[in-house]
Formats: structure tokens, C-alpha cells, sequence
């Protein structure tokens, strides 16, 4: 009876020692493959495509980028990716910002090997996984006020806000319609805007279109 292919698994940690422990726990599994252990976000942008791991296991701080903007740049190169944070820290706003940016999972470095396997098979089934601590964090958090923004849909906004289509937008920035058309359902839902007028009153009045568009 033929076999299940194995989940590849990518691993991204500034410290090599973690990387190597967490990649030698992992391939104690026989249905796991790690395809590799890279140091920062910008490793992880260059080399993923040609790895293509179906989970990423990626750290949140990382010098020269972040866990958090090589989520969002993963997931545009290859959306079908599931990125899983695995991280020493556990509060609320790590958390929020790490789900909002696109993963899927949130995982602190400290549980157990079998619940990082859990992790793993849950996101692969299409599932969000957060582990007991980050579920502990983020409980007391109340749903008050709008989700922020990310960096990238600030910058869509700002395209959209000057009256281009997503066909425009990709041009511009070099990405697909499709995730362009993601992004701008993202933002709609964040500010709880349903139209594309709406979109551009809130870029004027939050004064997205002056000057270099921060807000």
C-alpha cells in the first residue's frame, strides 16, 4: 500500500542551535521531512519557493526581517503555505499580530515535542492551532476597537485610495489580482467598510493620501 508523502517542514530561527534542536525532534517522526533550517525572513523568502515546505515553523524576532513581514511576503509568493509561529514570546498583541498577518498557528518554544507535532497536523488539515499559552493570553482580550492594519494593506490602501483597480494595484507593487483582491477583503472587513467609496472616505480622513501615506 503506497505511503503518504511526509509534511515538509521549514524551519526559520536566528539561533542555530534551537533550529537544529527543533529540526532533530521533528524527524523522530516518520511522517515529517524537514527541508530546511534558515536563519531570518529574508532567507525564508529567497529559498522557500524552491523548498516548498507545506509548514513554515517561523520566529518573530529575526534580524534583518521579522517573523511577522516574511508571513505576509510568504503568503503572497504562495498562499497555500501555513505558516506556524514558534516563538518564546506570549502576549496578546504578538499574538493578535501574528494572526492578523496570515498564520495559522501560534506556538511557544517551551511545549512539548508532541503538542509541536499537534501543531503541525492540525494546520495541515486546514485547522488554526494555539497552543495552551497563547490561548491563556489572548482570553482576557476584548474585542473592543478595529483590528490594525498591516504594512502591506496600508500600502494597498493607499493604491486603492488614488482610485486604481487590483489590476493596477498588482502592477504597482508586483503581485498577483487574486492576492490584491485578498487584501483589499482584509481591509473592507477590518474597517468594517463595504465599499470602495467608503475605502477612500477613510483614506482622507485618516489622511492616508498625504504625504508618504503613514497613518
Amino acid at each position: 500500500m503506497p505511503s503518504k508523502s511526509p509534511i515538509r517542514v521549514l524551519i526559520v530561527d536566528d539561533h542555530p542551535m534551537v533550529a537544529e534542536g527543533i529540526c532533530a525532534l521533528l524527524e523522530t517522526f516518520d511522517d515529517i521531512e524537514v527541508v530546511g533550517t534558515l536563519t531570518n525572513g529574508v532567507e525564508a523568502v529567497a529559498h522557500a519557493a524552491s523548498l516548498t515546505p507545506d509548514v513554515v515553523l517561523l520566529d518573530l524576532n529575526m534580524p534583518q526581517m521579522g517573523g511577522l513581514t516574511a508571513t505576509e511576503i510568504l503568503l503572497e509568493q504562495q498562499p497555500e503555505m501555513r505558516i506556524l509561529i514558534l516563538t518564546m514570546h506570549d502576549s496578546s498583541e504578538y499574538i493578535s499580530a501574528a494572526m492578523s498577518h496570515g498564520a495559522v498557528g501560534y506556538v511557544l518554544k517551551d511545549v512539548p515535542t508532541e503538542q509541536l507535532k499537534d501543531a503541525i497536523d492540525t494546520v495541515m488539515t486546514g485547522e488554526t492551532y494555539l497552543c495552551g499559552g497563547a490561548r491563556q493570553a489572548i482570553q482576557p482580550k476584548t474585542q473592543d476597537g478595529r483590528e490594525p492594519l498591516t504594512e502591506r494593506e496600508q500600502t494597498v490602501l493607499l493604491e486603492l485610495a488614488q482610485g486604481k483597480s487590483n489590476k493596477d494595484v498588482a502592477l504597482v507593487l508586483d503581485i498577483s489580482v487574486r492576492t490584491v483582491e485578498t487584501h483589499r477583503k482584509n481591509i473592507k472587513r477590518k474597517l468594517g467598510i463595504s465599499s470602495t467609496a467608503g475605502l477612500t472616505r477613510y483614506a482622507m480622513e485618516h489622511g492616508v493620501l498625504q504625504g508618504s501615506g503613514r497613518f
